[in-house]
């Protein structure tokens, strides 16, 4: 039994990602007025008796939802454009599923817990993780939502210690708080 996370360089594997991640990140350590950081994108490996199951987030690729262990959708950048799949995002809790890129992954696995109840419980929030807006601040936080929203959304309410992630050295997470805080919120 365990929780492993993951930390993927955003836009593994992919150029148009990466490189909009890079002039995201000097437009805004240029506001912020720090120096840029490496982006990461983050998802889990839990592993329970039944198998392991991979918990992530990504974009909707095909209309095969169930082949993807998807549990939750939401939209892009806006909600009136998330009735098509281009613009839409899914959370993925899929038993022996793969975590695209895996082998870019960066400081990683990070052991969160060996503990059965809390990989157990985090299984079961998967389904009811928010799905606010992507790249959005719907929640008032000061932070958009993304994929390391729900990550960290899970975390704080699966009981783990967030205190206890350690990002990679010299990278950051865009979306981390938000979740930390949605979660907290609603504990």
């Amino acid at each position: 039994m365990a929780v492993d996370l993951y930390w993927l360089p955003l836009g593994a594997g992919g150029h148009s990602v990466r490189f909009n991640g890079k002039v995201f990140e000097a437009a805004v350590s240029l506001l912020e007025r720090r120096r840029r950081c490496d982006l990461y994108h983050s998802a889990l490996e839990v592993h329970v008796p039944e198998g392991r199951f991979t918990i992530e987030s990504a974009p909707v690729p095909n209309a095969n939802a169930h082949e993807r262990g998807v549990v939750a959708e939401g939209p892009v950048g806006s909600r009136w454009a998330g009735h098509m799949r281009i613009f839409r995002y899914e959370i993925r809790c899929w038993r022996g599923g793969v975590i695209p890129d895996l082998g870019e992954a960066v400081e990683s696995p990070q052991r969160l817990t060996e503990d059965e109840d809390t990989a157990r419980r985090l299984l079961h929030l998967a389904p009811q993780v928010p799905t606010p807006v992507w790249g959005r601040d719907e929640f008032k936080v000061g932070e958009m939502w993304n994929s390391n929203s729900i990550i960290s959304w899970l975390l704080v309410r699966s009981g783990l210690d967030e205190e206890s992630v350690i990002m990679p050295s010299g990278g950051r997470a865009p979306g981390w708080d938000s979740g930390l805080v949605v979660a907290r919120r609603q504990v």
